[in-house]
Formats: structure tokens, sequence, C-alpha cells
């Protein structure tokens, strides 16, 4: 079992620098060597690129001697490996590409860059991006570090599982079907879901696409820390379109948050799926929460507020549009399969399988259809938030569960209680934010009976990123 340590946050470390209590160089060794001590058994860091950190952060040391002053200047950060930085291999977990090396940086390794963070390297991934669990065959699984046999989470599992071992200070991944907030929750440390299309997504792509600005309907890319004020540092840094889209990078103007005080958030509590149960644990961490919020003079509702909108149909809907593209580059003969299968379904089969399978052979003119359901979901969400600040719900309905790499995806089961149901029922929560596209940050509880981390997300309005991200720094103080 993993034995919790404190390491320094990115802000702390700045201060540090700023004091001339450490250099770069210094912090940069640290974190190498803890790499190169602890990840054998974590596998966090699936490639690594000491040899340029070290260069970068004697370049970090002569700046800052020379008055520079940017906002990640000599943090050692690590990268989700689905970035493509220049040099340095991008294969989303895909052994046949192995040595596909982009020659330039992603839009957010350039701004990390940019901005004077130092990159230790990759962190691991599982293939394609398409699982809650980070594993491949070309660079091996991601373990839990509270319990080796368990995973990490996924998709940034990687950089979760570095960000609680102190290998770095900060890092950046991304979040379509809770990748983000899911490592985040299993792993104890905080991650933020930006609103979708605050951050550039460019260079977060499949090898071996080219980089190019697209759109990713459901996806974002955000900050990933071990506090919630590094969150903030992390996120202004990234916010901002892409310059090829018109866009100006760091000119970025969120809303300040709603309130600077607890005593002022009005919050909405759900702990309860009308589609999947909410496991004991995650139900305490919820709890938590809500007597936390509740002790600091918040107005605090639980699930009876009519303004919510229907979870069910929100969950088909977001079901349907997260597979929608999952068969796209499927073979003619196993499209035609699954079209098969789709047809022979009862129009009575409402199951999210069934969703799921739907989802896969959806045609455009249906898409068209759930796409304006979302935005009547959205509507929804406008009006809960004129009476609300933030919502409070899960991440995942349990903590960190056993590695299972069964080939059968669809196949597997998840344990909650005893009980088992399929295995990617547990995303109604991730989409209760990623449908809407709306900002949602993952904040540590504590931990399960069983000594396993328990997070939970707070979901904020659109656009209004730093209302979810206040209220985590002061649920932290």
């Amino acid at each position: 079992m993993f034995t919790e340590k404190k390491f320094p946050t990115a802000e702390e470390l700045l201060a540090a620098l700023g004091a001339g209590e450490v250099s770069s160089v210094e912090l940069t060794d640290e974190a190498i060597a803890r790499i190169e001590q602890d990840d054998a058994s974590v596998n966090a860091i699936c490639v690594p690129d000491f040899e340029r950190a070290r260069a970068d952060a004697l370049r970090a040391d002569e700046a800052r001697a020379r008055g520079s002053v940017e906002p990640l200047l000599g943090i050692p950060v690590t990268v989700k490996e689905s970035y493509d930085v220049a040099g340095l291999p991008t294969t989303w977990g895909r052994a046949e590409y192995a040595d596909y090396v982009p020659a330039e940086d992603a839009v957010q390794v350039a701004r990390l860059k940019a901005a004077g963070a130092v990159v230790l390297g990759k962190t691991n991934v599982p293939v394609g991006l398409q699982d809650i669990q980070s594993f491949n065959a070309l660079y091996g699984t991601t373990n839990n570090p509270w319990d080796r046999s368990r995973t990490s989470g996924g998709s940034s599992g990687g950089s979760a599982a570095a960000l609680a071992c102190g290998f770095g200070a900060l890092s950046i991944g991304s979040d379509l079907a809770g990748s983000l907030r899911t490592p985040a929750h299993f792993c104890g440390i905080y991650a933020h879901k930006p609103t979708l299309g605050l951050a550039a997504t460019r260079g977060m792509v499949a090898p071996p696409s080219p980089a190019l600005p697209v759109d990713l309907d459901l996806a974002v890319v955000g900050p990933m820390a071990r506090s919630a004020r590094d969150l903030s540092l992390l996120l202004d840094v990234m916010a901002g379109p892409d310059p090829l889209t018109g866009g100006v990078a760091y000119d970025v103007r969120l809303p300040a948050a709603r309130h600077e005080r607890l005593s002022d958030y009005r919050v909405l509590v759900i702990e309860d799926h009308p589609l999947i149960p909410t496991g004991t644990a995650v139900r305490a961490g919820v709890q938590r929460i809500a007597d936390a919020l509740a002790a600091g003079g918040a107005r605090v509702d639980h699930h009876h507020s009519p303004l919510l909108p229907d979870l069910t149909e929100a969950a088909q809907l977001y079901m349907t549009l997260l597979f929608s593209g999952s068969a796209a580059a499927f073979p003619v003969e196993a499209y035609d399969d699954l079209r098969t299968r789709a047809a022979a379904l009862s129009p009575d089969d409402q199951t999210l399988d069934a969703t799921r399978l739907r989802g896969m052979v959806l045609t455009h003119r249906d898409w068209l259809a759930v796409t304006a359901r979302r935005e009547h979901h959205r509507h929804l969400w406008r009006q809960l938030f004129a009476e609300y600040d933030v919502v409070v719900s899960p991440i995942t309905p349990t903590p960190a569960f056993p590695h299972d790499h069964d080939p059968n995806i669809l196949g597997r089961r998840l344990t909650i209680d005893g009980a088992e149901y399929p295995y990617f029922d547990q995303l109604v929560w991730a989409g209760l934010a990623t449908m809407p596209g709306l900002p949602a940050t993952a904040v540590p509880t504590g931990l399960s009976p069983e000594g396993l981390p328990v997070g939970v997300q707070l979901v904020g309005p659109m656009f209004e990123d730093r209302t979810p991200l206040r209220l985590a720094e002061l649920l932290a103080d």
C-alpha cells in the first residue's frame, strides 16, 4: 500500500525558485532521481526525456537570473503521451506507431515551454485513449500508487500516477469520458475538465493524422496538479483558442469566480443516478464534501431540484455521442455486422448497452437530432445555474478497481458493493459534465475504508471555470 508523501505544489516551488532557495536544475534532478527510484513499480513515465529536461532547466535558471518571470519558469512537468512533443514518439499506446516521431510540439506543449516549464517526459495511456485504465502492449501497465493491484485510471492514468508519486509538479491530460477526472479520483490528486472549446487541442491527435485544428465535439484538454490553486495556474497557461483559427494564445478573459467566500456558494449535491448505484465509499466521499460546504456556511441542497436535467436522457445522449465516432474506422464487414446487430434490437431496449450499439452506427440525420437534444440540455443547465453556482457529484461509482485486461472490453463488469454492472455504465457520471460541455473540477475527499482515494467533481456553468476552481480552493483551505 502506498504511503502518501506531501510533495511541494508548483506554487510553492515557484516561490522557492523566486527566493533563490532552489534552482530548476536541482528540482529537475530531484524529480528524475525520484522517477528512476520509484517508477519501476508504478510505470507512469513511458517516454522519459531527461537529457533535454536538464538542458531546459539550466536555461530556465539562466533566464530567471536575467529577470524573466514566465508563469511556470523552471517547474518540472509531465505530458500525456497523446500530445505531440517534437523529437519524442507519439503512439497513443499503439505498437505500430512506435517509430512515429512528430517534428512539431502540440499547441499545449508549446504553451508549457513558452511559460518556462521543464518537460520531464510523457506519461502512459490506454490503447487509443479508449479505456478507463492505462495499459498497452508497447509500454505496459500503469499501476495505482496506492495499490499496485489496481488501475490508476484512464486515459490520463499515467499523469495522475506521476503526480501522486511526485514525478513533477504538474501534468496535462485530456478528457472525453472522464479521462482527467477519473484518474484524479483514483489517485488522490486534482484535475480540471475545462469548458468545451476553452483550450486549443491541436497536436493532441492520434498518429499518423496531421496536427490540424479539429472540432473534437466532446473532448477537451486540461490541467492536472496536486493542489486546486495549481490547477488555475496551469489553466491560465493552457486556455485560449488556436492561433491557426484566428485566436490569440493567452488572450482569455474568463469571468471571475461568482464568489470568494465559501458561505456565499449555492450548491446542489447529486449522489444517486437512475442507471447505476453509487458505491458506499464514493457516497461517503460526496457526503464529506457536503458536510464541509454546510460547515462553511454554503447553501447545500440535495437531489430534489426540478431544474436538474433528466439524468437518464442525459446519459443516453452522452453514450450515443461518445460511441458515434468509435466505429468510424472499422472495416466494412465489421461495421455492417454492427448495423445488423443494432437493427435487431427491440425498440423497447433502452439499456446503455443498446444505446452504445446504436451510437456506433448512428446516421448523420440521427446525430443532428441527438445534437439538438444536447442543446436543449445546455439550456436546462443554464437555468439551473441561475439558481445554483456548482453541482457536486461522483466521478465514478467506486474507488480504483483491480486491473481488468479482458480484451472483450464490452464484456467487462464493474463490481459495486458486491453486485456487477456493465463496465462502461460507470461513465454516466463523467457524461454529466461532458455531454453539455461544462467545466468540472475533480477534488480529493479523503480515503475509503480500504485506504483508496475518493474524489468528487464540482461542475460549474459553461465558461465560468473559475467558479468551481475557486470552490475547490476554498474547500482545500
